[in-house]
């Protein structure tokens, strides 16, 4: 386990985050997107659920990132080392990191009082975005993990993942699924080709949807064709 120096001064914006994970590589990759935020202190690390709550015991923390597997400590991983945390540390903010694409893992952490769900598979970059939410008191879920929740009608994902597009992205949206080619959509909105593709690629990767058919499912399933996409962007 290691910590900060706890005499550093903190000013009222610094929020102090904990990081749980026996992975030593992706451990460097937390800490290295995380400190390039100027109010972001690392009070320390563990690599097992007995350091992780000694840890918690003698700093203060904000919000803890944790992995979801994290065998060998005395207080187990997953929900069960997660529900004891919420009951001995109910003020600290927890974010769960995760590779499995069990949809009943991710049922079960919905479950839990956790503020984020994020994929391993997922860039780095949405740790920033969790951890803001966290602090906020709401809960962040990264592509990857709407993805699963999508793919197998786990409530809890559609109109929050639809409020992430822009109001460009959304009207190339809501023309594709209304059934207009790329070209069709271009032609309607005044935009060339390549940025009508990009703009679709990009609201694909934001509700975290690779292919153009689940995209149209999704679309229907959100009511986002073009007579009714106005009440989305609003």
């Amino acid at each position: 386990m290691n910590t900060t120096n706890e005499n550093a001064s903190l000013n009222e914006r610094t929020i102090r985050v904990a990081i749980a994970d026996d992975h030593p590589l992706l451990l460097a990759g937390i800490v290295h997107e995380l400190g390039t935020q100027p109010d972001i202190q690392i009070v320390g690390s563990a690599s097992s659920s007995t350091q992780l709550v000694e840890l918690l015991t003698k700093h203060p923390v904000d919000v803890l990132i944790s992995d979801y597997a994290m065998p060998g400590g005395s207080h187990g991983d997953g929900v069960t080392l997660f529900t004891y945390l919420n009951e001995r540390f109910p003020d600290v903010g927890l974010i769960v990191l995760t590779m499995m694409g069990n949809a009943d893992v991710i049922r079960s952490l919905l479950a839990q009082h956790i503020n984020g769900i994020l994929s391993k598979s997922d860039p780095l970059e949405y740790l920033s975005t969790a951890l803001y939410a966290a602090l906020a008191g709401k809960r962040y879920l990264s592509p990857g993990i709407e993805a699963v929740m999508y793919q197998h009608d786990i409530q809890g994902c559609g109109a929050s993942r639809t409020r992430r597009l822009s109001p460009r992205e959304l009207e190339v949206v809501r023309f594709f699924v209304s059934g207009l080619t790329i070209s069709e959509i271009a032609a309607r909105l005044g935009r060339s080709k390549q940025t009508v593709s990009t703009q679709k690629m990009s609201a694909m990767r934001k509700l975290g949807i690779t292919r153009d058919v689940d995209l149209i499912k999704y679309g229907i399933k959100e009511h986002l064709t073009s007579q009714n996409a106005e009440a989305h962007t609003s």
